[in-house]
């Protein structure tokens, strides 16, 4: 929601928008409560329970059973800036690990 005056970014305020810049507060519509605030909130970490074929296969040593081959993914964990850390699971043990 922008303000109609300045312009600026409004923030939800309980049953109000409140202007960042100028503090215009505006009542919240029925539509407006389908909004999602941009303020951080816990993210959720994906946990893939069973094993998906669908996910691609390559040849790396599993620290947990041996086996030389695992499934894997790439996964942006730190910052933009920073390269993304490959997930590999293994396809005997279900053993999980991470490379960075």
């Amino acid at each position: 929601m922008f303000c109609p005056d300045c312009g600026a970014l409004m923030k939800p305020s309980g049953e109000e928008w409140v202007c960042k810049k100028c503090g215009l507060t505006k009542k919240k519509d029925e539509e407006d409560n389908n909004i999602v605030s941009s303020q951080k909130e816990d993210r959720e970490t994906v946990v893939i329970e069973e094993e998906l074929d669908t996910l691609p296969k390559t040849k790396v040593r599993c620290p947990n059973c041996d086996n030389n081959k695992a499934f894997w993914r790439l996964e942006q964990t730190r910052a933009a800036d920073e390269p993304e850390t490959r997930i590999y699971r293994c396809t005997e043990c279900n053993h999980t690990w991470r490379e960075y």
